[in-house]
């Protein structure tokens, strides 16, 4: 018999006390629930269709991936400082279209992609600059920049679309065979992007910065950050991201369409949110994006080999979105820790 001065240890507690402490410790930590919520989806389509876990599927959902998995990573920066980006699949496409028609022309594939890169970096410099500097609203200086720049990809490839022919703009697209799935560079590049800033975001001042900022950007200030800074910073690196995501898609598509990705945006949204990260700023992961990200496509992909309308896919997905907003408002207002 334990004496009154004793504690339980976890094994002595009832099963209903470890299940709710389990549950607590799920709810404080972003990238537990992504992570359950994926392994069910592998699961459930693994056991309801006979195609989904073939080799080639597989390696379609990484494919698919790389891309919206780097739009997100971009679109997490800027979430986090409580911001949002409407125009960051516009500006990959227009990335496209100036990697594949320069290269196309003539005009060397290396000064090609270089300039494509530079037009996205600028042009999230430009949608940083209206929000740090005029304090303008990000979901509509985003949202305008969303109508110009997909009218700029249209006007500057004159409505056409080009083939992709140098080796250097399709690299991202080979890759190795691992046990029968084909892993393409672009899967390494998008794991080795995310471990960067997951580093930068735990470890630096720079991704301490932008946690306090979308925190609460007076206090930020009164700390001695400079916030417009940090949130220009924010979005040039978002432009950098979408630069690289313009140069990963070009590896997957034989020819770059201006009316490529016209829903690359919400699904970048999708991954950030349904991975943990909230959209009023200064809680979240990117690890958690890159989960969210595979959610995505791992949905989709599912949905489809069962034979799912692709419009009653759009239900799923928004669905998810709207759950897990509201539980990052429950969240807030309960005043939960959580992790990064």
């Amino acid at each position: 018999m334990r004496s009154p001065g004793t504690t339980s240890t976890a094994a002595e507690r009832e099963p209903g006390a470890l299940l709710r402490e389990a549950l607590r410790y799920a709810l404080r930590t972003p990238t537990v629930g992504p992570l359950a919520a994926l392994a069910v989806a592998v699961l459930v389509f693994s056991l309801t269709t006979d195609t989904f876990m073939t080799p080639e599927n597989l390696s379609l959902v990484l494919q698919q991936t790389v891309v919206i998995g780097t739009l997100a990573l971009g679109q997490s920066l800027i979430i986090l400082t409580a911001g949002i980006d409407l125009a960051n699949g516009a500006i990959a496409v227009l990335g496209t279209i100036v990697m594949a028609k320069l290269a196309f022309e003539g005009d060397g594939p290396a000064a090609a992609l270089l300039l494509g890169l530079a037009v996205a970096t600028f042009l999230g410099g430009v949608n940083g600059l209206l929000v740090a500097r005029l304090d303008l609203p990000p979901f509509i200086v985003t949202l305008g920049a969303l109508s110009v720049v997909y009218a700029t990809s249209r006007l500057f490839s004159d409505s056409r679309s080009y083939p992709v022919t140098s080796d250097l703009l399709v690299f991202w697209g080979h890759g190795v065979h691992l046990g029968g799935v084909l892993v393409t560079w672009g899967t390494f590049l998008l794991l080795g992007l995310y471990a960067f800033f997951w580093y930068v975001l735990t470890k630096t001042g720079w991704g301490r910065h932008i946690y306090a900022v979308g925190n609460a950007p007076e206090s930020s200030h009164l700390a001695g950050i400079n916030v417009p800074r940090t949130v220009l910073s924010v979005y040039v690196i978002a432009g950098l991201l979408y630069g690289i995501a313009a140069w990963q898609a070009l590896g997957r598509i034989p020819n770059a369409d201006p009316n490529a990705y016209q829903t690359a945006n919400l699904e970048s949204i999708t991954a950030v949110v349904i991975g943990g990260t909230s959209l009023f700023g200064g809680r979240g992961s990117v690890v958690g994006t890159l989960i969210g990200a595979l959610i995505v496509n791992v949905l989709r992909s599912g949905l489809t080999q069962a034979g799912i309308d692709s419009l009653y896919q759009d239900i799923a997905t928004g669905t998810l979105v709207v759950v897990a907003v509201g539980m990052d408002k429950i969240l807030r207002r309960g005043g939960t820790r959580v992790h990064r």
